[in-house]
């Protein structure tokens, strides 16, 4: 375990949750952050909250890339460099990750009868809250930042109960219902217009471990769940299985091998399988 040296600070937690809400008052203009301001004056508020969001982050960054840093005497300048330069990029990148969020938010609407209108979605749904944060955390996660990223979801995860590694790769119109105990694992792919309930686990089914018995890491462990597929309350799916896409898993399934297409499964027709396999039939 690497030790941190006694003038190195870690990111801090506080300042990081400050970047995350300013992040969505600027995704989200006119709902949080200034929303006593008029239209007129929204951009201009947008703007100097992104140049705040600039140098907050940056030094966040910095920080993070300084104590994993083996530049050795010039870690100082090569990590202030490299965080502005990371910084950046993620900034370039909040288009794209508004236009995600605004079909996320739709298909939440959409999804939910209970729904009097998006607004209500935006500011109240513990779903869009986690993967607001996912979506922010994994851009900065694919750009190879550390800490931050899973110090964002563990933060969404604490206040909704909603654990999404930043290392997912979720796409559109993407729905969790309720929310609460649903757990995302760092490999998983999610495809589009994917919906799913509370409780539900896509997990891991074991680990390898190398010839010393540690554990390999790195590896695929997650499901892949297709476009389309609604999973509902309870389910647990592990490993590296593939759910096709259009299929439907009904609560409380264990699932540990892939479906085709299409596939509708439920809990009567796993606990019938596991005693068929018991049985040896």
């Amino acid at each position: 375990m690497k030790k941190r040296g006694q003038n190195q600070a870690l990111p801090s937690r506080r300042t990081i949750g400050a970047v995350v809400e300013s992040l969505r008052a600027v995704l989200f203009p006119g709902y949080f952050g200034f929303s006593d301001h008029g239209q007129e004056s929204i951009c201009f508020h947008v703007g100097s909250t992104l140049d705040h969001i600039r140098i907050e982050l940056q030094e966040q960054i910095k920080r993070g890339l300084c104590f994993i840093c083996e530049e050795g005497p010039g870690c100082a300048a090569f990590c202030d460099q490299k965080a502005q330069e990371l910084t950046g990029e993620f900034l370039l990148r909040l288009p794209a990750v508004q236009k995600t969020l605004v079909l996320d938010v739709q298909a939440a609407y959409e999804g939910d009868p209970a729904a009097a209108n998006p607004d209500e979605v935006i500011f109240s749904y513990p779903g869009i809250l986690a993967i607001t944060s996912y979506r922010l955390a994994h851009e900065l996660h694919k750009l190879g930042v550390p800490i931050i990223p899973r110090m964002i979801t563990e933060a969404a995860h604490g206040a909704t109960g909603i654990d999404i590694h930043p290392g997912a790769t979720i796409g559109e119109r993407f729905f969790i219902d309720h929310g609460t105990g649903v757990v995302i694992g760092a490999t998983c792919i999610i495809g589009s217009r994917v919906r799913i309930y509370q409780g539900v686990t896509l997990g891991a089914k074991s680990f390898q471990l190398d010839e010393e018995g540690q554990m390999v890491r790195g590896i695929d462990r997650h499901p892949i769940v297709e476009d389309d597929v609604t999973i509902y309350s309870g389910a647990t799916i592990l490993g590296r299985v593939t759910i096709g896409h259009g299929s439907v898993i009904g609560g409380n399934v264990w699932l540990v091998r892939g479906l085709p297409p299409g596939s509708r499964i439920t809990q009567a027709q796993t606990r019938e399988e596991m005693f068929e396999r018991g049985a040896g039939i």
